[in-house]
C-alpha cells in the first residue's frame, strides 16, 4: 500500500513539473549598438542613476485646501522632470509607512539629483523630505517613458 501510494505521488509530482504552459524564454542576445548608444549604457546594458526616496516630512500642519494644491503642484513638477528627460520613473508607496514615493532621476550625481527633487513643491513645503542614493541599473530605464505613455488611458 505504501508502495503504490509513494509512486502515485511521484507520478503526479513529475507530471506536474514536466508540463509548462510556455515554452522557456530564451536570453535576448541581440545586441544594438544604436540602442545602447542612445541609452548610454556601458557595456553591460547599464546606466548610472540616483534614487530618490521620498519620505513623510515634519510639515504636517497644512489644511485641507494646501495640501491638496501641493499635491497638484507635486504631480506637475513630475510631469515636469519627466518631459526634461530628467525623471525616468515615479510613483508612491501603497503601504503605510514613512516611505512615500520613488524617484529615479537620469543624473550620475546626488548633488545633482538634490537640485531637481529641490524643485519639488512638496519638498520645498517640508512635506515631503528626499533621502538620495547613486543607483546602478539597467540602461532600458530610459525607454519606460515612452513605454508608459502607449498604456497611459488616464493623466493626474
Amino acid at each position: 500500500m505504501k508502495t503504490i501510494l509513494t509512486t502515485i505521488l511521484f507520478l503526479i509530482g513529475f507530471v506536474s513539473f514536466a508540463q509548462r504552459k510556455y515554452p522557456p524564454r530564451k536570453p535576448h542576445s541581440i545586441y544594438d549598438s544604436t540602442l545602447a548608444k542612445k541609452l548610454k549604457a556601458d557595456e553591460y546594458g547599464m546606466h548610472k542613476y540616483v534614487m530618490c526616496f521620498l519620505k513623510t516630512g515634519p510639515n504636517k500642519s497644512l489644511s485641507a485646501d494646501s495640501s491638496k494644491k501641493i499635491q497638484a503642484a507635486h504631480l506637475q513638477n513630475i510631469k515636469n522632470l519627466a518631459s526634461q528627460g530628467k525623471l525616468v520613473v515615479a510613483g508612491p508607496f501603497m503601504d503605510e509607512t514613512e516611505l512615500e514615493g520613488i524617484f529615479i532621476l537620469n543624473v550620475t550625481t546626488v548633488e545633482e539629483a538634490k537640485t531637481l527633487v529641490n524643485t519639488d513643491p512638496a519638498v520645498k513645503a517640508s512635506v515631503l523630505i528626499m533621502d538620495l542614493h547613486p543607483w546602478y541599473g539597467s540602461a532600458a530605464l530610459m525607454e519606460v517613458p515612452f513605454i508608459h505613455a502607449k498604456v497611459q488611458k488616464k493623466s493626474f
